[in-house]
């Protein structure tokens, strides 16, 4: 049995979801947020909470699956996703250009328009070095951070580009010189 599919996602007050064949349609104060759910695997609501149920051991691979992807679009529409980025390096920076565009100024011969998909929204500090990706589909702020982080990634040897708040990166020693 699936651990992770057993657990209950809690439905906060104000969230209502609907299942429409393979699709569960997940309202909230935030927004509206629509995912899959695979066959052989049922919703039902008791006592507040949200199960999912399969129905035979042959559904076991998409159990787990079914139900993190329901709680990351119940927990999207009541609290949203964030994802924060940290520009380092000497002249590399970001700034917002109307409603849906950042600027990327990262040392190459040109600024970078990115251009914002809807339901993300990007705030930029004062010092222009630290973003919040922020939205309601957890795959969709995922996917622009590292869309962002793929413009430069961190060098090994000067640890400078763009890189997630939380990551850690290993510096490489470099040439000695010595013979």
């Amino acid at each position: 049995m699936s651990r992770i599919g057993k657990k209950p996602i809690p439905l906060p007050a104000g969230v209502k979801y609907k299942v429409d064949g393979n699709t569960v349609l997940v309202e909230g104060p935030k927004g509206k947020v629509t995912t899959l759910v695979a066959d052989g695997v049922t919703l039902e609501t008791k006592d507040g909470h949200l199960l999912v149920n399969r129905s035979g051991d042959d559904k076991a691979a998409v159990h787990g699956l079914t139900r993190a992807l329901v709680f990351n679009a119940v927990t999207g529409v009541t609290k949203g996703w964030t994802r924060e980025l940290d520009i380092v390096g000497i002249g590399y920076r970001a700034e917002l250009k109307g409603k849906g565009t950042v600027v990327f100024t990262l040392g190459y011969s040109h600024p970078i328009e990115f251009p914002l998909p809807t339901g993300i929204e990007v705030a930029i500090d004062p010092k222009q070095t630290h973003l919040t990706v922020t939205g309601i589909d957890r795959q969709k702020v995922g996917q622009v951070a590292a869309d962002m982080r793929s413009l430069r990634k961190p060098d090994p040897y000067k640890n400078k580009g763009v890189r997630y708040s939380d990551e850690r990166l290993k510096k490489k020693a470099g040439k000695t010189g010595a013979k």
